[in-house]
């Protein structure tokens, strides 16, 4: 039985777990996220329960496949439940982790790997909003769908984190420098950055969802993970064509990100990024102006952890990226962004230090040191 399992029995309606028969006999699992009041933000026991029917799934032969998708028009899944977060660490003394806080994230990491390594493929329906943790189910999957409708960010920045649910592993492989760019200015993008940047594979009209589960219903599958995977690619391409994808603000901007972000270091890039703020581009001084907003250490602390993930695995990304999560829950700016943003709204913190140049490195390594009792969560991970 799963360690959250009692809680979990209280959020059962937010996440939904369905079967999918096709032609031949052969299953794909569903999981519909359920909250759409909410954006669909994961919960604890959401992402528990979705690990757990994952791990049972991932056993059983008859099922070949894995659609995640979500209920509402407006969000996919607009992150994690950081509020919970927030709340856990106003009740317990300062300096000390939360224990809801290391449950959350540790089910949350490892929720993210098990999609990012799952041995049959995982469609995931990213329509609406998806932003943070959101992405970090979505990344992972073998076949990303976006929509006209898909927004997408990392906007961490601005409530104090950092790029998280293995953002520190794939943002420092897209093209050029967007990856950097993105977790400094918690840009949002559309579905044809999404594609132009890596982040997606395919673009479908929303409408085309119900018609797309008739297909995967009306034919035969070969329980080959290979084979399958294909079918659904030929599935997506012939539902794609056609389509009239929106103009890419990161294509279009592409070489100005590069120069902006450059080769040398964030007290540079700062000073680039303030005089874009004056852009005639709405999109890149809105960019500008949310990094000037944004938490100092999390602009150091989420190029420090990309630059650290380029020599680890994925697993051992997730591993750091718990022990950076951590380190923000018992130092200020997480909790100052999470009620400046989202629980008092006045959408004015106080970070804390408030310059970058007051960002030390032993200040970001202060972060990044371990903070568990009985040996790493993510140890069960492979390298």
């Amino acid at each position: 039985m799963s360690k959250y399992s009692s809680e979990a029995k209280v959020d059962n309606q937010a996440v939904l777990f369905d079967n999918i028969q096709t032609a031949c006999g052969r299953l794909f699992g569903r999981i519909t996220l359920n909250s759409p009041d909410k954006l669909n933000a994961l919960t604890l026991s959401m992402m528990d329960l979705i690990d757990q029917q994952l791990d049972a799934w991932a056993n059983e032969k008859k099922v070949i496949g894995v659609l995640l998708d979500a209920t509402g028009e407006r969000a996919f899944c607009a992150g994690g439940d950081v509020v919970g977060v927030y709340n856990a660490i106003k009740k317990t003394a300062k300096g000390e982790v939360p224990q809801f806080a290391e449950d959350f994230f540790t089910c949350e990491y490892k929720l993210d790997y098990r999609i990012h390594t799952y041995r049959k493929p995982i469609i995931c329906w990213g329509h609406g909003v998806v932003m943070g943790g959101g992405i970090g189910l979505m990344s992972g999957a073998s076949h990303r769908i976006v929509t006209p409708k898909t927004r997408m960010a990392m906007p961490e920045i601005t409530i104090g984190l950092y790029p998280d649910v293995g953002g520190s592993w794939f943002l420092p492989k897209l093209p050029g420098k967007i990856g950097s760019f993105l977790a400094l200015t918690g840009a949002n993008i559309n579905a044809g950055d999404a594609l132009f940047a890596g982040l997606a594979d395919h673009m479908l009209d929303h409408e085309h969802h119900i018609q797309f589960i008739e297909v995967i219903k009306s034919l035969s599958w070969y329980g080959n993970r290979q084979k399958d995977s294909l079918q659904v690619t030929n599935i997506l391409e012939s539902f794609s064509k056609g389509i009239q994808v929106p103009e890419s603000q990161l294509k279009k901007h592409f070489e100005r990100i590069n120069q902006v972000i450059g080769d040398d270091g964030l007290h540079e890039i700062a000073a680039r990024l303030r005089d874009m703020s004056t852009d005639e581009d709405p999109w890149l001084a809105q960019a500008a102006m949310t990094f000037m907003k944004g938490s100092p250490t999390s602009a150091v602390l989420g190029l420090e952890m990309q630059k650290r993930a380029q020599d680890l695995s994925l697993a051992d990304t997730f591993r750091l990226e718990l022990q950076a999560s951590l380190g923000c829950c018992v130092h200020p700016d997480f909790y100052e962004g999470v009620r400046a943003l989202l629980v008092d709204k006045d959408k004015n913190p106080k970070w804390s230090p408030s310059s970058i140049s007051e960002v030390t490195p032993e200040w970001i390594e202060s972060h990044l040191e371990p903070r568990f009792e009985n040996g790493h969560p993510l140890d069960c991970l492979l390298a």
